[in-house]
């Protein structure tokens, strides 16, 4: 095979070939990992790898590193007794931190999470050697993200029924000191450059992997492009780390159609899926493709989590002082993904984050209910005893936690839309390749394909589906099992 056979990957749904190294008549490149993308996984996974001493090459297809990385606001989910956690006298233990994530994953797997949990610390202060000074201060309030530079806030559902009933709940949504909501892990990515040039690791910006090479079932090299320049790199092992799928419209289609129906995604150009195609030419199996994050935040403020969350039938369906994104995927299951929230005059403000659409207000109830197209009655029961039991601090159905317990019996009443298609609806895919704990991509038996490992968004680590997310998983997972699979490939050649 000449360099001019490689074939830049199709778009949608289609596989790229594979080579046999048999067929190459020249390599480009000789080294011991090459790495496909530098966004937080790719670039832990090449400095851990360089670290170890191995040749570690990066293919990075835009003219920059970071990935969607870049765009995120900088949190990191970690716990176990971080240094902030223990500044901020918030008490937590890698068992409590393993009990949460087990209780808040589909399919748990506990190898994974068990070593996340207890390599928490560890990894923290791996990212604080790395430049990162993490704040020793505490952010009280919720919110999506802090605000300021506050280094801790609680960023999942550890104090929401009936996870705070599992596991004793801890903060543990560390950010970066960056202030506001995005693109304070560019921070991340700038350090894991100086890293990574300090240690001598090559990196090949423009430049696409294309192809992988196979031996014996091995993968043992990386067909790339750039430009219109083509080439074959021999490579001891392979680690994937070139984001999700939000960005290809076939594969939303097929996967995951309602991230479809949003007006913005969370992603880049290059989350096109294609690092998990290349996974699956070679054989890897893929989990929770169907699943994804999906997002419309109600809050803040959090006042408005005091009011109720129903359907188009008037039910309740989960507790409103969840995670965002946990109460966005309640509202997918809901009929035509339709929801509203309620809230009566003394509790409305206006969202500070402009997503959920204001419908309208209502003298009665009554008058609300027949608006929403709500069968005549059942908004009313619903109303009545949520605010007999708030009226008490209790909340039978769904546990609330007593700070956002309040009746909702001051008229005149307020409904924002949540639905799909109405509200503002954000998103990005979670599912990607089958994976061991060290990164080794699996085949669908389970077994590991010789050289070839993935990290970071296309491959199926701690998030699972957007129910269960707390943000700082995709960076805390990507970054904690990049490094894993950098260092596992590295020993896995020898170096």
């Amino acid at each position: 095979m000449a360099v001019s056979d490689i074939l830049w990957p199709m778009t949608g749904l289609d596989i790229p070939a594979t080579f046999d190294a048999s067929e190459v008549s020249g390599w480009s490149d000789d080294v011991d990992v090459v790495v496909i993308g530098f966004g937080i996984a790719g670039g832990c996974a090449a400095v851990t790898a360089a670290a170890e001493g191995a040749r570690v090459l990066v293919l990075e297809r835009a003219a920059a590193a970071g990935g969607t990385t870049v765009m995120a606001g900088g949190h990191f989910y970690l716990g176990g007794g971080t240094a902030v956690q223990q500044a901020t006298g918030h008490d937590d233990s890698a068992d409590d931190m393993y009990a949460y994530l087990v209780a808040m994953s589909r399919e748990p797997e506990h190898d994974k999470i068990r070593a996340y949990c207890e390599g928490s610390v560890e990894h923290f202060e791996w990212l604080e050697d790395l430049g990162i000074h993490f704040e020793r201060s505490y952010y009280p309030h919720k919110a999506v993200i802090q605000p300021n530079t506050e280094g801790l806030m609680y960023t999942g559902n550890e104090k929401v029924w009936p996870f705070k009933d599992i596991a004793k709940p801890a903060p543990r949504g560390h950010k970066v000191p960056v202030p506001g909501d995005t693109q304070g892990a560019a921070m991340v990515i700038a350090l894991l450059l100086k890293r990574a040039d300090a240690l001598g690791v090559d990196v090949r910006y423009e430049t696409g992997a294309t192809n992988l090479i196979l031996e014996d079932g091995a993968v043992v090299g990386v067909g790339w492009k750039h430009f219109g320049e083509t080439g074959v790199i021999r490579s001891r092992a392979v680690v994937i780390a070139a984001g999700g799928f939000v960005m290809n419209k076939d594969m939303v289609a097929a996967y995951t159609p309602k991230l479809a129906e949003k007006p913005f995604v969370l992603g880049n150009t290059y989350d096109d899926g294609l690092g998990i195609r290349l996974g699956e030419s070679a054989g890897g199996a893929t989990k929770h493709m169907d699943q994804a994050f999906i997002t419309a935040p109600v809050y803040p403020p959090a006042v408005l989590l005091t009011g109720i969350i129903v359907n188009k039938l008037g039910n309740r369906f989960v507790s409103e002082d969840s995670y965002h994104s946990r109460t966005s995927g309640f509202v997918m299951d809901q009929p035509d993904s339709a929801a509203y929230l309620i809230v009566d005059e003394a509790h409305l403000q206006r969202p500070e984050l402009p997503l959920i659409k204001f419908i309208d207000g209502w003298e009665k109830v009554e008058e609300m209910e027949a608006a929403l197209g709500i069968p005549a009655g059942n908004l009313v029961a619903t109303l009545d005893r949520y605010n007999s039991h708030a009226a008490m601090g209790e909340d039978p159905d769904f546990h609330k936690q007593p700070e956002f317990l309040a009746p909702q019996d001051r008229g005149p009443w307020a409904a924002f839309d949540l639905s799909l298609g109405k509200a503002m609806y954000s998103g990005f895919t979670v599912g990607g390749l089958a994976t061991s704990v060290d990164g080794e991509v699996l085949d669908r038996n389970g077994e590991a394909i010789p050289g070839l490992y993935a990290a970071g968004a296309c491959a199926s680590t701690i998030a699972q589906d957007g129910k269960g997310y707390s943000s700082g998983t995709q960076l805390g997972a990507g970054s904690f099992f990049g490094r894993r699979a950098g260092a596992h490939a590295a020993q896995a050649v020898g170096v």
